[in-house]
C-alpha cells in the first residue's frame, strides 16, 4: 500500500470519527450535558490542583462517560433503523444501553467525590480557622 493512501486512510477514519462526535453532541442533549460536567470538572482539577493521579482518573472517568453515550446514542440510532415499529426487545437494547450510561455516570460522580471532597473540606476548614 503507497504510504500516501494509507496516510489518507487515516486521515478519513479521523474525519469521520470527528463527524460522530460532532453528531452526537448536536442532537443528544444528554452528551451536552457530559461536556458541560466534564468542563466542570476540568475547571475544579485546576481550581484544587489536583494530582497527576487525580487527573488519570478524572480524565478516564470523563472518557467513560463520554465513550458511554456514543455507543448509547449508536445503538439506539441502529435499533430505530432495523426496528421503527414498537417492539419490546428493541425497547429493551435502549434501555440496556441507557443503563451503560447510568453505571458510567455514577461511577464518574463517585470517582469525582472521592477527589474532590477532601478538597472541600480543606477549603472550607480554611475558611473556619480564620
Amino acid at each position: 500500500m503507497p504510504l500516501d493512501s494509507y496516510f489518507k486512510k487515516r486521515y478519513n477514519s479521523f474525519k469521520f470519527a470527528i463527524k460522530g462526535i460532532n453528531s452526537a453532541v448536536r442532537s443528544e442533549p444528554h452528551m451536552r450535558l457530559h461536556i458541560l460536567a466534564a468542563i466542570g470538572v476540568i475547571l475544579l482539577g485546576i481550581i484544587f490542583r489536583v494530582t497527576k493521579v487525580e487527573w488519570c482518573l478524572l480524565a478516564g472517568s470523563i472518557g467513560l462517560v463520554i465513550t458511554a453515550e456514543i455507543f448509547n446514542t449508536s445503538i439506539e440510532t441502529l435499533t430505530n433503523l432495523v426496528s421503527p415499529q414498537h417492539n419490546p426487545l428493541a425497547g429493551k437494547t435502549k434501555d440496556l444501553a441507557a443503563a451503560a450510561v447510568l453505571v458510567a455516570a455514577i461511577t464518574a460522580a463517585i470517582v469525582g467525590l472521592i477527589i474532590f471532597v477532601p478538597y472541600v473540606q480543606d477549603l472550607i476548614n480554611t475558611y473556619q480557622t480564620d
